[in-house]
């Protein structure tokens, strides 16, 4: 039976718990779970109804049609006699079938799976110097929703692939809706968007066989990345461990592109966005990337809902960089309309101008997280675009796959992507219209609707395309000669990093390349690898089996940005995931203890046990197992509390589970499993009692690096609390870098 729990764990599926027996008494629909929250109840045309949230969800007490006629039988289709053939007649059955026939829409082709939430965003006001956007005003509260996402996977990929992630936002504003689309690495592949679908058809599955999926460990990426070199600044960022965010709750965002503040004046500001996670940068490690896309592919969308659902609320900060708006758009040799440059935080530091914390899951995944529709052109006065050449064919792409993926061009009616502002436009019918416009004169000018809608000035918030002057040229297809440079920066960003994240990068592209088939694309990256770093080139160069070429460019140095760094800091707890690994052998007093220290820090504490159910102590109270040796894998939890022997469970049989299936040891093989992942993967590990004699088994030192052992959880939890706000333990093993760079 289960046990009074005041530690309330993340994943419960409904807001009542089931009876066992099938409920037969009519009532209404359950309410949304507690963390839950659907868009805002406005019209179509933005105007607020009054209506809860849930106004849109089903209702009534009983099964019907579309059309709300009630029913009496979905089991059964209406058929000519117990075993005749089924009649055409069978209304319910037709409506039912066709509508589950076209419930699907075509995914995203690039950003098909993601996750979402609601939050609020919280201006400091710091910003309204430079921006007359109402939403950057002081203490403004402005409704959003995130989604997140990988690029190149499709929507039933797994999560924990190495690729760029998606960083979205709309802003909910009273100028309009504002959409600030952009990517967790502040680079992209290429400059100009001409060559979007290139890069996109090079990473995607092989079209004669459909793989691999979600990776770009193969030879057409390289191929494609290697002979178009001004992607290699976002394929260095991509092998580095920003490639593996360990969770969404910490990753940074960037609009990538440089854009536009206007104040009240007309005077312009050039700016770059980016979101910093309130916890830190933090990222998984290859071997454990791995072994969660076999264990939960859900991993980081399951993450971000259980974070929230906890009560532990992800946070970020929006900073901008701002730089003079020049005639060259140039900062410190920077072209800032090159969107494969980025801007050094040391050169120009990011000014916090807001906080966003996410607060509440959808209510339903299709009709929020599938159907929100993002457009970088989606913008609010005193923001405005560049010619970043890859921003301004974004421009269109994005409206005009909008119309292919929703079925039309109303697709800003869809609920989720309603404007909690006032909408009159003047456009008509189309697929999907769900307003009733009114009025008979839908042009401008017009006498018969009494001249409305009325163009605004921009004393009343009307949007003003910046005035910018257009030097003289000559129509021509190429880059500015400041585009030219594919390396240095590539190179600023590896020489940025520490020895132990330069070991992961050697590891990614040694990886990666060797997945490649033909050995001319591994040489052809090889030299572009020259060109960025030698000691880089040469420890990839070794791992393939191939000579290290020498560099073909002369590359210039430059001052390194600790910025981009995610070792050596400090960061908060809450919404991290320990494990408690406990049995008989355990005191049950403790384990408790150990519980309720970890939750009051807003951490997330999983219980670990031989069987599921409930630990009982010696007094008879007890605690409630979250997982069994079964079903726990070490990739779950940030840290991991030893409070047991580990002494083989009642399943630890091969015919049971091939983990279990070492005869004749001390400890059940998958609690040495999971302590040898955890250690090789630097993760905090703590023991107490008879936890240290599972550890000695395990073959864990007590005395290494990260490792905590104590008399129980008060010496062991402040240590472990010390451990996770570095995230890794990462002196337990020797780094070496580019030894030679």
């Amino acid at each position: 039976m289960p046990v009074e729990d005041n530690i309330v764990i993340p994943g419960a599926p409904s807001t009542e718990p089931p009876a066992v027996e099938e409920p037969t008494a009519p009532r209404e629909p359950l309410p949304p779970k507690p963390d839950q929250q659907g868009p805002e109840a406005v019209s179509p045309t933005g105007s607020p109804t009054g209506a809860p949230a849930t106004s849109r969800a089903q209702s009534g007490q009983y099964l019907t049609t579309a059309q709300g006629l009630r029913l009496g039988d979905t089991d059964h289709s209406l058929k000519a006699g117990p075993r005749g053939p089924i009649l055409l007649q069978d209304h319910h059955l037709r409506e039912k079938i066709t509508h589950f026939d076209h419930e699907r829409i075509p995914e995203r082709v690039v950003h098909a799976r993601g996750a979402g939430a609601h939050g609020i965003f919280r201006s400091y006001g710091t910003a309204a110097r430079i921006t007359r956007a109402g939403f950057l005003a002081a203490d403004v509260e402005t409704p959003v929703f995130v989604r997140f996402s990988t690029v190149l996977g499709s929507r039933g990929s797994a999560d924990a692939v190495r690729d760029t992630r998606g960083f979205s936002t709309k802003f909910y504003t009273d100028e309009g809706t504002y959409d600030l689309v952009g990517n967790n690495i502040p680079v992209f592949f290429i400059q100009d968007g001409i060559k979007f679908p290139d890069i996109i058809h090079a990473g995607k599955p092989h079209p004669d066989r459909e793989i691999p999926q979600a990776q770009s460990a193969h030879d057409t990426f390289w191929d494609f990345v290697s002979l178009h070199t001004e992607a290699q600044a976002h394929t260095m960022w991509n092998m580095s461990d920003r490639g593996l965010p360990r969770s969404y709750r910490t990753m940074e965002g960037f609009g990538v592109h440089t854009f536009r503040l206007v104040d009240a004046a007309g005077k312009t500001t050039l700016v770059k966005f980016h979101w910093k996670p309130k916890q830190g940068v933090h990222s998984l490690v290859w071997e454990e990337a791995q072994i969660i896309n076999g264990m939960d592919p859900d991993f980081h969308r399951r993450d971000l809902a259980d974070a929230i659902e906890a009560g532990a609320y992800p946070e970020w900060e929006l900073g901008i960089q701002t730089f003079p708006d020049t005639e060259d758009q140039m900062f410190e040799g920077i072209d800032l309309l090159d969107p494969t440059k980025f801007v050094p935080e040391e050169l120009a530091p990011v000014q916090p101008i807001g906080l966003m914390t996410l607060n509440a899951n959808p209510t339903n995944y299709f009709a929020e997280t599938e159907q929100v529709a993002f457009h970088p052109g989606h913008l609010v006065p005193g923001i405005d675009v560049t010619n970043d050449p890859l921003l301004q064919v974004r421009l269109f792409s994005y409206l005009d796959t909008q119309i292919s993926r929703l079925g039309g061009p109303n697709f800003a009616q869809l609920p989720i992507n309603r404007p909690h502002a006032p909408v009159n436009d003047m456009l008509r019918d189309g697929m999907h219209q769900t307003a009733v416009h009114g009025g008979t004169a839908p042009y401008h000018p017009n006498s018969l609707d009494g001249g409305c809608p009325f163009l605004a000035g921009q004393d009343v918030g009307a949007f003003v395309d910046v005035p910018e002057e257009i030097a003289a040229g000559i129509k021509e297809r190429r880059n500015p000669a400041s585009f030219d440079d594919h390396f240095s920066q590539a190179r600023l960003f590896f020489r940025s990093l520490t020895p132990v994240e330069q070991d992961h990068v050697i590891q990614a592209y040694t990886f990666e390349l060797g997945k490649c088939y033909e050995a001319n694309i591994r040489e052809r990256q090889l030299m572009a690898l020259a060109n960025i770093d030698a000691g880089l080139c040469a420890a990839v160069a070794a791992g393939l089996g191939m000579p290290a070429p020498g560099a073909t460019v002369q590359v210039a140095d430059a001052e390194p940005s600790p910025a981009v760094s995610q070792v050596g800091g400090s960061w908060p707890v809450a919404g991290r995931v320990v494990g408690i690994l406990a049995d008989a052998s355990s005191d049950v007093a403790q384990v408790s203890a150990a519980r309720e220290a970890l939750n009051a820090e807003g951490i997330v504490p999983l219980v670990i046990a031989p069987t599921g159910g409930v630990l009982a102590g010696d007094d008879g109270a007890g605690v409630p197992v979250q997982r069994t040796y079964l079903t726990a894998r070490s990739t779950e939890f940030d840290a991991v509390i030893v409070a047991g022997a580990g002494k083989p469970a009642p399943d630890a049989t091969q015919g049971r589970d091939a983990k279990a299936g070492e005869p004749a040891v001390a400890v059940d093989p998958r609690v040495a499993l999971l302590l040898s992942e955890a250690f090789r993967h630097a993760k905090a590990i703590a023991a107490w009692g008879s936890g240290t004699e599972a550890l000695a088994a395990a073959g864990v030192s007590a005395d290494g690096p990260g490792i905590a052992v104590g008399e129980g959880p008060d010496a062991v939890i402040p240590a472990v609390l010390d451990l996770l706000a570095a995230h890794r333990a990462w002196d337990r093993f020797p780094a070496t870098g580019a030894a030679g760079k």
